[in-house]
């Protein structure tokens, strides 16, 4: 789209400081989109890092009360094991 853009206005039957004001103007409107595109890749990643650290805390949460339930069932057992040998 660029290069179509520039060749079109290199193409045109225009003065050369037409042309030239033509080109600086589609310079500048350009700059402002990459400016746009890299503050919204900027804002997605970090969004991006955001949700994943607030999943990653989420995981921890759900992993260590399960090591825990396993803990808890461990002892269960080990005391079971205990009272039925003690009979």
């Amino acid at each position: 789209a660029i290069i179509g853009a520039v060749t079109a206005l290199l193409l045109a039957p225009k003065s050369g400081s037409e042309t030239r004001q033509d080109i600086a103007t589609a310079a500048e409107e350009l700059k402002k989109k990459a400016n746009k595109v890299g503050q919204d890749l900027s804002e997605s990643s970090e969004e991006l890092v955001k949700k994943s650290k607030e999943l990653l805390e989420t995981t921890k949460v759900k992993v260590q009360s399960a090591i825990d339930a396993g803990k808890q069932a461990m002892a269960r057992r080990k005391g079971e094991s205990a009272e039925g040998s003690d009979t």
